[in-house]
């Protein structure tokens, strides 16, 4: 009975695969609604609205498995539909909608790793059980029970292959939900109003046929708009890329590279910065455009990547993350928008999350940390932890100053966090958002600081998903390598007509100069220094805003 060990070690194995694959399930989002998602064996995607009903379409998985969505938001005692409970109602969500259909990926890759951890968990959990199982049966059969066993499976070979054979066969086809491979159902006709979309030929139940049917034309497009407007714009940024890019090798050639604004050479490290994308999905190719064309090797986001720290927001950072090329650096400092929930889904999806430490980023060394505030829509603004703004101020100043290395870059979403920094002459430079307008670069203490507009084009009172509502802007930053000292700096216009304006490099302001130090001298009182001081601050800069 050597081959009886190896058998059941495999029959273990299927089995508790089986299992795993067939009972995985995890809480993610569909667009604005959180959900469950679950896996089945029944070769479909069913999206399930509950009293609204399902939307269903051929699941693109290996071994007729499927996936059924329950959407946990739509109330059990909704019972009609009305203009007044489908389009004024959902119109709410209509934006968040699009913006999953614009980058449906990020939402898959999401839920996709998590349903392989959690299948890959359940298995092994239940091959401990099975195992544990066995060794417990082992044990209550006796050394004596077993022999016996033995010799009677040796006699009857054959059968127990058989019966081991359709065992496993059994697990494989019927899965936990019940439902059998290749099982022929009714199906509803296909939706005429997905023709020509990702979602051609998805079949819909129940009162939501009604709404698809009435209002789904709106909806794609709102979809159609919005991918034409970003794609257009998409390709003004490469046009507009490289006619400044030639406009500079003509002048370098004209007047020699020391003439006119900086220009980049092989010694200078690219960053692009980013700031208050608030879910705006719809930029993700141009920041792939733009990190591309200008050969960046790290990303700044300045926070505020989300519009209100949620898990269903997750495929917003999601979308940002996937937008950086492979082997680009994404860094990000949290914003007020954000939380401690989106903030970890960033760092999943690939970004270095700042944490009030210094990182080594491609040899630039950065400080950063969560906004010490926290906003949320309809409830307001209030301290996100036990530390207010002006703790969080003074001990980043305390970490910069104390750093024996030194720090090349603060990255902060609200400006003003960075005061104490700067005016102790910690940092030469800091970069911010939080205004959704541009600020500098200026010298603020002894240091400079930039605050970048919104790279969503974030406008009082309009939504940040879907067209422009205002011009969005993006940053490149050359910095020294040898120095880590920023140079020079490009502006990147993203107007509300898809067209795209790319500045020449404009030269960043140089650091303060101070006087030499002189020896104290009885009776004469000493130097007061401007920006010396967390107190002084002579531009009044620390008050923008």
């Amino acid at each position: 009975m050597r081959w009886a060990g190896p058998l059941l070690c495999a029959l273990a194995v299927l089995a508790s695969v089986a299992f795993g694959v067939s009972t995985a399930s995890v809480e993610a989002n569909l667009g604005p609604h959180a959900a469950r998602y679950a896996m089945t064996t029944d070769d479909t995607v069913t999206v399930d609205l509950g009293p609204l009903g399902t939307l269903e379409v051929d699941s693109p998985l290996p071994l007729d498995l499927g996936v059924r969505v329950t959407v946990q938001e739509i109330p059990e005692t909704f019972t009609q539909v009305d203009q007044a409970m489908t389009l004024q109602a959902l119109s709410g969500d209509l934006h968040s909608y699009v913006q999953l259909f614009s980058d449906p990926k990020a939402t898959v890759v999401v839920v996709a790793r998590a349903m392989v951890l959690d299948a890959l968990g359940r298995a092994v959990t239940a091959l401990a059980v099975l195992v544990g199982l066995w060794f417990a049966g082992r044990a209550l059969l006796g050394s004596s029970r077993r022999s016996e066993l033995a010799a009677h499976a040796r006699a009857h070979r054959r059968q127990v292959w058989v019966a081991a054979t359709a065992v496993v066969v059994l697990v494989v086809v019927v899965g936990a939900d019940g439902h059998v491979v290749g099982r022929p159902e009714a199906r509803p006709e296909a939706s005429p109003v997905f023709d020509g979309t990702a979602l051609e030929g998805a079949r819909v139940t129940g009162r939501l046929a009604g709404v698809i049917d009435t209002y789904g034309a709106q909806a794609l497009d709102a979809y159609e708009r919005n991918q034409a407007f970003y794609a257009r714009a998409d390709e003004a940024l490469a046009v507009s890329w490289d006619r400044t890019s030639a406009q500079l090798a003509q002048a370098q050639d004209l007047f020699g590279p020391g003439a006119g604004p900086v220009a980049p050479e092989r010694d200078v490290q690219t960053l692009v910065v980013v700031s208050d994308i608030h879910c705006n999905t719809g930029m993700a190719p141009l920041i792939t455009t733009l990190v591309r064309r200008s050969g960046a090797s790290v990303v700044l986001d300045a926070g505020d990547t989300t519009m209100n720290g949620t898990a269903v927001e997750q495929f917003c950072v999601g979308a940002i993350a996937r937008a950086v090329p492979s082997g680009v650096d994404l860094v990000t400092s949290p914003g007020n928008h954000d939380s401690a929930e989106t903030s970890a889904m960033y760092a999943k999806a690939g970004a270095t999350v700042l944490e009030g430490k210094v990182v080594e980023v491609d040899g630039l060394r950065i400080l950063g940390d969560h906004d010490p505030n926290e906003t949320r829509v309809g409830v307001g603004t209030s301290t996100a932890g036990t530390e207010s703004e002006a703790q969080e101020t003074a001990r980043l100043a305390d970490v910069a100053c104390d750093d024996d290395k030194g720090v090349d870059l603060l990255l902060i979403h609200t400006p003003w966090v960075g005061d104490d920094t700067l005016a102790r002459g910690c940092v030469p430079a800091q970069v911010s958002g939080h205004l959704h307008r541009q600020v500098g670069p200026e010298v603020v203490g002894l240091g400079v600081r930039y605050v970048s507009s919104s790279t969503a084009g974030a406008t009082l009172g309009q939504p940040t998903i879907g067209p422009l509502h205002g011009t969005a802007a993006m940053t490149v930053l050359h910095v020294d390598r040898e120095t880590h000292r920023v140079r020079d700096y490009q502006l990147v216009h993203v107007r509300t007509n898809g067209t795209v304006e790319v500045s020449m490099p404009q030269e960043w302001p140089a650091l303060p100069v101070l006087p030499p130090a002189t020896p104290p001298v009885p009776g004469v009182p000493a130097l007061d220094v401007p920006g010396s001081s967390p107190s002084a601050d002579p531009t009044g800069a620390g008050q923008v805003g």
